[in-house]
């Protein structure tokens, strides 16, 4: 019987890393057989496949991705851009994604844009040239260079957490319009008639946020001057921000009896600012926030707010791109998953 064959030593003259050919070395095989085990175990013996990956394990070898992707064009990689990867409002989501595309045996990777000075375009330009099987963006494509771009790859991409007719691919989500609306006529309902807004500075919390002055300004739940007294903070907001909006907004409408937020972080930052100015939750003032985030239901009040199916979002997004990949038709490219308003003590 053949002694085992050592791992190849690396000195200070080796170019690169181990290679293909190493890891046939140390197994005692061909190489072509290591490439079958690695892209295509099923047409290979359990007993080679057993005897390379011990191999591979046995040296640390890493294949190269990028050389089998020019091979096969895939990559076997999918591509998610969020605003920010810090806010826990998209982690449903991230994880649905990971988990739906690794078991269709893709791996998930974050890109970062950003909320201010986004750099949307700079980030797709970097990862399409990097050629992922699919994207996922959350928010809609506004760009129209960055959708040129996308649409001239040909690479499959779901635009979520935000909802149009005109999607550039695919796509799922709700509208943050009717979100606004809905809320306003929530608390109207509920005998509110002098509402406020706090909200960061994003352009879909600025949407959602002109849907509800409009619905407050129709069922006649504005002030005095005959606007919807409102509070801008840098997105993402925060609890601090939150806790700032709403001394600001006491101090020129101390009249408000309801507060549409941003997030349920703002919210709260509301919740913990009425405590400490001693304002009763919700006998003087309804706070409802948006996203529905583990702790919203843990907070004293519990606080009401809009419950958004993340992990929905990315299970579909997922299984578009696996669809797309495959080949598969998709009827429904567009797909409403709509909101819920989930009431708790604090409205």
């Amino acid at each position: 019987m053949n002694a085992p064959v050592e791992p190849p030593k690396r000195t200070r003259r080796t170019k690169g890393g181990l290679t293909l050919v190493d890891v046939a070395r140390v197994a005692g095989v061909a190489p072509i057989t290591v490439s079958r085990v690695l892209n295509s175990p099923e047409k290979v013996s359990p007993d080679l496949v057993q005897k390379v990956r011990a191999a591979i394990e046995r040296t640390g070898y890493v294949p190269n991705l990028l050389a089998g992707s020019l091979a096969s064009t895939k990559s076997r990689m999918v591509a998610a851009i969020l605003p920010t990867i810090a806010g826990s409002v998209f982690i449903d989501t991230v994880q649905a994604l990971t988990e739906n595309l690794a078991a269709a045996g893709y791996q998930l990777i974050l890109g970062q844009s950003g909320y201010e000075n986004s750099r949307e375009d700079e980030l797709l330009e970097a990862i399409i040239g990097r050629r992922p099987d699919g994207i996922v963006l959350a928010g809609i494509m506004r760009s129209a260079q960055g959708r040129r771009r996308l649409q001239a790859s040909a690479i499959p991409l779901v635009e979520t957490w935000d909802l149009t007719p005109t999607p550039a691919d695919m796509l799922v989500g709700f509208s943050h319009e009717d979100i606004g609306q809905a809320v306003a006529e929530f608390l109207y309902q509920r005998g509110r008639r002098r509402v406020a807004v706090i909200s960061a500075s994003d352009e879909r919390a600025q949407r959602r946020n002109r849907a509800y002055v409009q619905a407050a300004v129709r069922l006649d739940m504005q002030g005095p001057d005959g606007s919807v007294p409102f509070h801008t903070i840098s997105a993402p907001g925060t609890a601090a921000g939150g806790r700032a909006g709403l001394r600001a907004l006491l101090a020129d409408h101390p009249d408000i009896d309801a507060v549409f937020c941003s997030s349920d972080m703002v919210a709260l930052g509301v919740l913990t600012e009425a405590h400490k100015l001693g304002i009763d939750i919700p006998g003087k003032l309804a706070v409802v926030g948006l996203g529905d985030q583990p702790f919203a239901a843990e907070t004293y009040p519990a606080l009401t707010t809009v419950h958004l199916d993340g992990r929905k979002m990315g299970q579909i997004a997922a299984q578009f791109i696996i669809d797309r990949i495959a080949g598969t038709p998709i009827p429904e490219v567009v797909r409403d998953i709509g909101f819920t308003i989930v009431e708790r003590e604090s409205a």
